[in-house]
């Protein structure tokens, strides 16, 4: 009895230090994310599924500054200027305004993508890797609710500039969402109209308005 004692008392201090290092270094990430006035990612994004055999690889890139980001992904561009989402489809000839909805909580949107952790999880330290001599040290989220479609999240951080590496995300479903970052530039010269949408460059496009 003892001894069962013992590993149980040993089991749960380990948790506990695993949980309080794994916010710490979230923490660290958070405050690294929030100095910079604007972010501009280039990132690889995979989609996978292997029950029903599929798999979708693509490239976007973004930029972000606050609650405003540019996105260009599947040759459609997103812009939001902190209130109207704008969906510019060149291939559809085609924009679509709406109001970026946070109410669906399992849905990382360009402005959550590196601050979503911060609330609706729990945290434990998980595997630390070598990636061509960085050392990423991944952390575990698992959703507090327990409705959510999320099993759980790996979230990769390079350990030595506190930047989030990849993301790893595992659904109830069986859907595995890998996203890498493959460069992180920080506080670049960006014009004071990058956020805003100019409606004279679609005056052929179909202007779908949702609201």
């Amino acid at each position: 009895m003892r001894i069962l004692i013992t590993i149980l008392f040993f089991t749960l201090t380990f948790n506990a230090f695993s949980q309080n290092k794994g916010k710490a270094l979230l923490n660290e990430v958070s405050e690294k994310v929030k100095s910079y006035d604007n972010i501009a990612i280039d990132f690889k994004y995979v989609l996978e599924n292997t029950s029903e055999n599929i798999k979708q690889e693509t490239r976007g890139d973004v930029i972000l500054q606050g609650d405003k980001y540019k996105l260009n992904i599947l040759g459609v561009t997103r812009l939001f200027n902190g209130q109207t989402l704008y969906n510019i489809s060149p291939e559809d000839e085609e924009v679509t305004i709406s109001s970026e909805s946070d109410n669906e909580e399992d849905s990382i949107t360009p402005s959550k993508m590196l601050s979503f952790y911060e609330d609706g999880y729990t945290y434990n330290l998980d595997i630390e890797q070598n990636v061509k001599g960085r050392k990423i040290q991944y952390v575990k989220l698992t959703p507090i609710d327990s409705n959510s479609e999320i099993k759980h999240i790996l979230l990769g951080i390079d350990v030595q500039t506190k930047h989030i590496y990849n993301l790893i995300q595992i659904g109830k479903n069986g859907t595995k969402t890998t996203l890498t970052v493959n460069s992180f530039k920080t506080n670049e010269p960006i014009s004071k109209s990058l956020f805003t949408f100019d409606a004279d460059k679609y005056k052929d496009y179909y202007i779908n308005n949702l609201d």
